[in-house]
């Protein structure tokens, strides 16, 4: 899937006009397409001296037909922006959109209308004990505008529970179920109504690695054919190939939105670049997502002669030209070269310490993604040592 990415159209400190945004992250839509637009969003809980803030300004878009998949430690915000995107929470602050609606000014019946065009997947799963997994499953369907005949229901939701395995369960209740049964009759629920936007909160943290892999390939089947956008919560480190991408939340804000298709792409161009020669490329795939994503314009400087340098730049599209000056501290530069995708500059101030020996300005839309030069300097410390330790295993006796 090819997305776009987020363009702030913020001056650099050249006071060229460019975007930046950390890590590998989705342009922010403006024409309403996205099927969740989370802008701004803060929460709180408690009242009074009591009140503390659980998130802090958070930004995100789903697609439909996305799987992204949220992480972070426990207490970082994850369940609480899940329950605000679902309309389980009121919006305090910021702007929230799902399918198209404003969540924050939204009218209680408007809300109720449009939960059933999501779907849930609890932790917990909140399953009734009195019902069977065929009644539990069977409320999601009941809950409908358009409602079918009972029989043609009951067909539908037989048919879910056997795509999650459970199809010799469907008349036990929950009390004869194992955890993990319980979990997959909260998916085939959350599934059988075929929601536009599917919220799981740990989906597969009760499931042995087959019925997690059931689950989430049922998930992708779902993005893919039906265009469902899908946020699942999760720490289980096993569901993350299944992402399109993944977001980082920490202390309350989404930290890092990554592109997985990007971050492997850009992995790939840097394996190229002979400054990390001697790392691999499984480092270089993980360094990506912790790289700066900026858009300059035809024209706009990105790199000033004579100035610090602070970062390693590779060019991801687009191309640049690069200008010296004809005598040792003159002003007349001419060009000396020109750059384009895979190409990278800037490493040559940050190996030597100094200053910037070239303008480097961008010739068309050009995308630069970059590292700071703490980061850059670690990567080069990791390199020197692999290149000894290869040395020292040549010399072993």
């Amino acid at each position: 899937m090819k997305l776009p990415f987020r363009n702030d159209n913020r001056p650099d400190q050249n006071g060229a006009r460019s975007s930046a945004s950390r890590g590998i992250t989705p342009e922010i839509a403006l024409d309403g397409s996205a099927a969740i637009d989370v802008r701004g969003v803060n929460h709180y809980y408690g009242t009074g001296d009591a009140r503390k803030q659980v998130l802090h300004d958070n930004h995100l878009q789903v697609q439909p037909g996305e799987i992204v998949i949220m992480t972070g430690q426990s207490g970082s915000g994850k369940t609480t922006l899940l329950t605000l995107i679902g309309t389980l929470r009121r919006v305090q602050e910021g702007q929230l959109n799902v399918l198209g609606q404003p969540l924050h000014n939204l009218s209680q019946t408007n809300i109720g209308a449009l939960r059933k065009r999501l779907g849930f997947i609890f932790q917990a799963h909140n399953l009734f004990g009195s019902l069977t997994a065929m009644q539990n499953v069977r409320m999601a369907l009941e809950l409908q505008p358009n409602r079918t005949s009972r029989r043609e229901e009951n067909e539908r939701c037989a048919k879910m529970l056997t795509e999650v395995g459970l199809g010799e369960r469907i008349q036990y209740k929950p009390g004869g179920l194992s955890g993990g049964q319980k979990q997959r009759v909260a998916v085939a629920r959350g599934l059988v109504h075929q929601p536009d936007i599917l919220l799981a909160d740990e989906p597969t943290a009760a499931l042995d690695e087959e019925s997690g892999r059931q689950v989430v390939t049922l998930f992708q089947r779902e993005a893919r054919e039906r265009g469902v956008a899908i946020v699942i919560v999760t720490h289980d480190n096993r569901i993350l190939d299944v992402a399109d991408r993944i977001v980082k939340m920490d202390f309350g804000k989404i930290a890092r939105d990554t592109n997985l298709n990007e971050a492997a792409v850009l992995g790939e161009m840097l394996s190229q670049c002979s400054v990390f020669s001697g790392v691999a490329i499984s480092t270089l795939t993980e360094l990506s997502r912790s790289m700066t994503r900026t858009t300059h314009g035809p024209g706009d400087r990105i790199v000033t002669y004579g100035d610090v340098g602070d970062r390693f730049y590779l060019i991801r599209e687009g191309t640049v030209s690069v200008k010296q000056p004809t005598q040792p501290g003159g002003n007349d530069f001419r060009e000396v070269a020109q750059l384009g995708e895979g190409a990278y500059f800037g490493e040559t101030a940050l190996l030597t310490g100094e200053p910037r020996n070239a303008h480097v300005d961008a010739t068309t839309e050009t995308v630069t993604y970059s590292l700071d030069a703490p980061t850059f300097s670690d990567v080069m410390s990791q390199r020197k040592s692999i290149d000894e330790e290869v040395r020292s295993s040549l010399f072993a006796e």
